[in-house]
């Protein structure tokens, strides 16, 4: 029998785009926590406080409608509004005349998701340290498909999360055959067994939740904001230490075409507290600066 969904319709009160509020939450093409449908429902597959659940979220003219099935269906049901940027306050950034204005006002109903899940974005974050998008993607995915379970409801082969035990338990070997190097698997079983002080982060400042998370050896600066970004929706968590993000800030602002992570955070400081909302508009300019120099190249940890 076929478990009926509990249901919520919210009204924001103001433009929301919902595929770009909620995109930061996906990891990679075949992430089997997150999908987008034709219909243009996003569906999550999440492990709450009170237990599995599958979330559909779908807006339209009436609102945004909500769906969820699984034990953890009334926690994220309660948690729409904060999923969806309702309490996001984006009015204070204030830009000067040039391309951020200009994405600021073409995309009214970009908002910083918050999920109130700490654990769930810092491990995908983790398995992002100093690899490229794919390796990352595809560890997420193979962890996912053998330590995950089926997701409530009738969301056809997605998958929750392992819970922290569970992560704890995968041997060397599964880490190994995932793609996974020793250093970052190491951080993810040092991580999980900090999970419920680790997950106490969800409420804190943004000072106090950086200084939760980097206390953990092999959680850095970069991760940390990775992880608030999606969890807390800080919008003011600078992912220092990236790849391309310096480049792309220092191009989009001043026309440079290579900068370094100290002239990033000179750059962003006089739009503090809204630092991380200035790197999501730059993405959305399209600006991005010559190609020209090596890039990451691809790690196989599996053969060693």
């Amino acid at each position: 029998m076929t478990e009926l969904p509990q249901e919520r319709v919210w009204l924001p009160g103001h433009p929301l785009d919902l595929h770009r509020t909620l995109a930061p939450l996906s990891h990679g093409p075949g992430d089997p926590a997150c999908r987008h449908t034709p219909d243009g429902a996003v569906w999550r597959a999440s492990r709450t406080p009170a237990g599995p659940g599958t979330l559909r979220v779908e807006a339209g003219r009436g609102g945004v409608r909500a769906q969820a099935w699984g034990p953890g269906a009334g926690w994220l049901l309660d948690r729409l509004p904060e999923l969806l940027g309702g309490t996001d306050d984006p009015a204070g950034l204030r830009l000067p005349p040039g391309p951020l204005r200009e994405a600021q006002r073409t995309n009214p109903g970009l908002r910083l998701c918050r999920t109130g899940l700490v654990l769930e974005s810092l491990i995908p974050a983790i398995l992002e340290q100093k690899v490229t998008s794919d390796e990352a993607y595809r560890a997420w995915r193979l962890l996912l498909r053998d330590f995950g379970t089926p997701a409530p409801g009738p969301a056809d082969r997605m998958r929750v999360p392992p819970s922290a035990r569970e992560w704890a338990l995968i041997p060397s070997w599964e880490w190994h055959k995932a793609g996974v190097d020793p250093k970052r698997s190491a951080t993810i079983q040092r991580a999980v067994r900090l999970a419920p002080r680790l997950e106490q982060a969800s409420a804190m400042t943004h000072a106090d939740a950086y200084a939760r998370l980097t206390a953990v050896p092999g959680i850095g600066e970069w991760t940390a904001a990775e992880t608030l970004q999606r969890s807390n929706g800080d919008p003011d968590a600078v992912s220092v230490g990236d790849f391309h993000l310096a480049d792309y800030v220092g191009w989009a602002m001043v026309g440079r075409p290579r900068s370094t992570d100290a002239e990033l955070l000179t750059l962003l400081a006089p739009y503090t507290p809204h630092r991380h909302r200035v790197c999501r508009l730059v993405a959305l300019t399209g600006l991005r600066p010559p190609k020209y120099g090596p890039r990451l190249a691809p790690n196989d940890h599996r053969g060693r």
